[in-house]
């Protein structure tokens, strides 16, 4: 009985710190950053994917390029499906930061967020495909607003 009660005690004390608090919003699924906070960290590490809605033209992508956006954590990023190592995927926001990220193998790589706020915004995300590559596509962008058909 002393056992329980030492274990309880340990883990309740666990809760109670800054890495116990962490641990318990990765299990709630609650983004750890809302807003500003969450600006150049990566999305999948805080929460913002779990609410997440793509933008992916469905013609004309050479790249599968994608703009990811959370409503919840006011942020977007940019994902490359379909690149090679040494491509880069980049996305900035209209009047905001500009993020980028390069795949360093497989094919795919998605940037850190940028912060859009929880009203209008504008968004660029671009493929590039790494010079003398193996790559067959060009330089390629896509746009979305928060008015894009995000699914």
């Amino acid at each position: 009985m002393a056992y329980a009660v030492a274990i309880v005690g340990a883990v309740a004390a666990a809760l109670l710190t800054p890495l116990g608090e962490h641990v318990v919003n990765i299990f709630l699924d609650e983004p750890t950053c809302p807003g500003e906070a969450c600006e150049g960290k990566n999305p999948q590490n805080q929460g913002c994917a779990e609410d997440a809605r793509t933008f992916e033209p469905a013609s004309g992508n050479p790249a599968l390029l994608q703009l990811r956006y959370s409503e919840e954590c006011q942020t977007v990023w940019g994902r490359i499906e379909r690149g090679n190592p040494g491509d880069v995927v980049t996305v900035e926001a209209a009047g905001g930061a500009r993020r980028s990220a390069q795949i360093e193998y497989g094919n795919d790589q998605f940037t850190s967020m940028v912060r859009v706020g929880d009203g209008e915004f504008e968004v660029t995300a671009c493929a590039v495909p790494k010079a003398g590559g193996k790559s067959t596509y060009e330089r390629y962008c896509i746009q979305a607003s928060e008015v894009t058909a995000w699914q």
